[in-house]
């Protein structure tokens, strides 16, 4: 799988979405381990989720989802990094955190190659069974006609 890694957005949003066992075994294989020091320990809270009617509609609030936010700035080069996933873990929040900052260094192929593309490729391949698992249940309609 081919893919364009220079929007953060892009790799906040992989490392957040993230099945936490997989992105822990990436991060034990890519053995990159850089010194850092906290700028915000990992701590748990809470976040308003909204919704739109439609999509259209006006917002209202949806209800509360557990997030695991941290910060952290590596020692060598002060590259800063930021981690948010959803739920209580907070090694995911970290280990978001240190790819998030590692993704700003020299180390950014390293990242890139053991970390990200392969859970890229998972994502891309559960997303292609779900596809596959509701497409089993599609009923299509037709209009018959009568008498024939």
């Amino acid at each position: 799988m081919t893919q364009e890694w220079n929007d953060r957005k892009t790799w906040m949003s992989l490392l957040a979405k993230a099945p936490v066992e997989a992105l822990a075994l990436a991060w034990d294989e890519a053995d990159l381990g850089p010194d850092y020091r906290w700028l915000r320990r990992p701590e748990t809270g809470a976040v308003m989720v909204r919704g739109r009617m439609g999509g259209t509609g006006l917002p209202f609030n949806l209800g509360e989802m557990t997030v695991t936010r941290c910060a952290l700035e590596l020692a060598d080069g002060g590259a800063v990094g930021h981690g948010y996933v959803q739920g209580r873990d907070k090694g995911h929040a970290e280990r978001a955190a240190l790819c998030d900052a590692l993704m700003q260094t020299d180390a950014r192929g390293a990242v890139v190659e053991t970390i990200l593309t392969p859970l890229a490729t998972q994502a891309a391949m559960a997303k292609g069974q779900r596809a596959e698992r509701a497409a089993a249940t599609k009923v299509d309609f037709f209009t018959m006609v009568r008498g024939e």
